[in-house]
């Protein structure tokens, strides 16, 4: 609700600043981006959502999702591993890209994370990411 509220009100400047059918559309477009990111957010506590991800061997992944399924992926090319982030382009029965954040797992976890992510090798066979770490 926020998250629509917020683009609601620069909306609202965008159009007070720009007149005209300029303004109009524009603080049409930012109030459906709101509304559209707002639906995407929503969608990642529905239980069909990825909760955790196994590692395996090379650019293989399972992903395990909230209702308890487990499927499994393709990490494909285009990966971006920094201390911060990990990006990884999931190809499975949707191509979408998961991206996990230093604060979502531990130090060490995270870690293990981003070596498998650059050479698709983990020190030892466990699960890394067996769920994300409470806000």
């Amino acid at each position: 609700m926020c998250i629509v509220a917020a683009h609601g009100a620069a909306a609202a400047c965008l159009w007070l600043l720009l007149p005209g059918v300029v303004g109009v559309t524009l603080a049409l477009l930012v109030q459906a981006l709101g509304v559209a990111v707002a639906w995407d957010r929503a969608l990642l506590g529905a239980s069909s959502s990825v909760e955790g991800l196994d590692l395996g061997p090379g650019d293989t992944a399972v992903l395990r999702h909230r209702d308890g399924r487990r499927t499994p992926a393709s990490v494909g090319q285009g990966r971006f591993v920094s201390r911060v982030c990990v990006t990884l382009p999931v190809q499975a029965r949707w191509q979408r890209s998961l991206i996990i954040t230093s604060g979502m797992l531990k130090a060490e976890p995270f870690r293990v994370l981003r070596l498998w992510a650059l050479w698709g090798r983990v020190p030892g066979s466990a699960p890394v990411a067996s769920r994300q770490l409470p806000a």
